[in-house]
């Protein structure tokens, strides 16, 4: 998540389908497997994405196409698609219109956008049936906004995050059309493919997420192309970036972009930090499955201040660095492990704090009672967005972020460090690509050992 101003110091001192295949009796019949009571659906979306530039980045404009199956025995009659780049200016104003817009829907119907325009319902021609594939296409606008922010300019750089239309998810809990509630993040997104072709001024370096090959378009510009594999969004920038490419111990691609008044020894300490960090996690949760990692650097993103996507990270970086390894934590909790980023905050924030931590080996003997009492009485490390945006909003730093990270510091403290490491490492694994829950958390914790946690969740307040 962005790293504010207000709390960026502690950051920095912080998925075989089994088949019955038929035998010699002819009433051994190929028979499905049941669907998951709790199935997330539509899944294993494929987007296809082209778009052209203007002059200087503000405005890409061409078509998106998205492929999906219905993992769900129930018909799919209709789909949803998050526009979350309208989450801050929603339907816009007369004169200035929602920053991104589609149009000319092909594959289904759609209804008036909803949700301060961030959700566009699509029905179906037909209902689509358990396992069956279709698409949806449509053509796409975007228009950079007017501010520096992970969806915004500054001067010469565009910022194009949160950018893209995904797939909404729906599963035993209905459809999931949670607000942008201003802070922190709303998203619980499937894992897919993307392929994204960027036409765009050859002046302009465009850094993106997945593997980047470039041609040469019309004169005066470039055809940069993205293939990412089993990411959850689409991030990219677009400037006059200087660049630098090195290369891990662990053999992980690090990218690193950053602006003409980027500090030299902010870049060259954030790359330090990004090629030890990217290694580390990658030992003790699981080897980073993308091969490479852009990071997008500034030191005038205060205003919003840090903020990940698959593959690549947009830092606020100032001499003494950035929250780095805070993001770089990230690729696990959200892009690999998924969760609803509005129901359960802290499965990737306290998460990512937590590794952050330890990536520094800070001491946090102390942590949980240093914090004091909790801000409220209502507080608790499971609370969702709404519980913060509905006038809490001063809880949700302290506990998702401080609380969190101490909490997972004292399950280590009561676990053993190689049997947390071990719960870590299977936990990753077991929902690699996939979703996890606070259940799924607990579970894996209380499986390593004998004594009862109950009293644990109960003091650290995770429900």
């Amino acid at each position: 998540m962005t790293s504010h101003r207000y709390w960026r110091a502690p950051l920095l001192a912080l998925a075989a389908v089994l088949l019955l295949l038929p035998g010699t009796a002819a009433a051994r019949v190929p028979v499905a497997p049941p669907a998951p009571a709790e199935v997330a659906t539509p899944d294993r979306p494929s987007y296809d994405v082209s778009l052209r530039a203007d002059a200087d980045g503000s405005h890409w404009t061409g078509r998106q196409t998205v492929s999906f199956r219905n993992a769900s025995r129930t018909p799919l009659r209709s789909v949803d698609v998050r526009l979350w780049g309208n989450g801050t200016d929603r339907c816009g104003a007369p004169g200035a219109p929602s920053p991104v817009r589609v149009g000319k829907v092909v594959g289904g119907t759609p209804r008036p956008l909803a949700v301060g325009c961030t959700a566009l319902r699509i029905d179906l021609p037909a209902p689509l049936p358990y396992r069956a594939r279709t698409s949806v296409s449509f053509d796409l606008s975007i228009t950079v906004p007017d501010r520096v922010h992970r969806f915004g300019r500054d001067g010469a750089y565009r910022y194009l995050g949160n950018a893209l239309p995904l797939l909404s998810v729906r599963d035993a809990r209905g459809r999931h059309l949670d607000p942008d509630v201003g802070f922190g993040e709303s998203f619980y997104t499937l894992a897919g493919d993307f392929r994204v072709v960027l036409d765009h001024p050859s002046a302009l370096v465009v850094p993106a997420t997945g593997t980047t090959t470039r041609r040469a378009g019309a004169p005066g510009r470039t055809v940069s192309t993205s293939v990412a594999r089993g990411v959850r969004d689409f991030a990219w920038a677009a400037g006059p970036f200087r660049s630098r490419t090195v290369t891990t111990p662990g053999g992980v691609r690090l990218n690193a972009y950053w602006t003409d008044t980027t500090p030299p020894e902010g870049v060259a300490l954030d790359l330090k930090n990004a090629v030890g960090s990217v290694d580390a996690f990658g030992k003790r949760f699981g080897r980073y499955p993308y091969h490479e990692l852009d990071l997008v650097m500034s030191d005038r993103l205060d205003d919003f201040g840090n903020m990940e996507f698959p593959g690549l990270v947009l830092l606020w970086t100032e001499p003494e660095g950035s929250a780095v390894v805070h993001e770089i934590a990230h690729q696990w909790f959200y892009g690999i492990v998924g969760n609803d980023q509005f129901a359960a905050p802290w499965l990737d924030e306290s998460f990512a704090q937590y590794a952050n931590q330890t990536y520094y080996r800070e001491s946090t003997a102390g942590c949980w009672e240093d914090q004091g009492g909790w801000p409220s009485g209502t507080a608790a490390l499971t609370r969702p967005m709404g519980y913060y945006a509905d006038g809490h909003r001063f809880e949700y730093v302290q506990v998702v972020y401080m609380r969190g990270a101490c909490a997972l510091h004292d399950l280590e403290r009561v676990l053993g460090s190689r049997t947390m490491a071990a719960v870590l490492r299977g936990y990753v694994r077991d929902h690699w690509l996939g979703v996890a829950t606070t259940a799924d958390f607990k579970r894996a914790a209380q499986a390593a050992t004998a004594q009862d946690l109950g009293p644990f969740w109960t003091e650290h307040r995770i429900f």
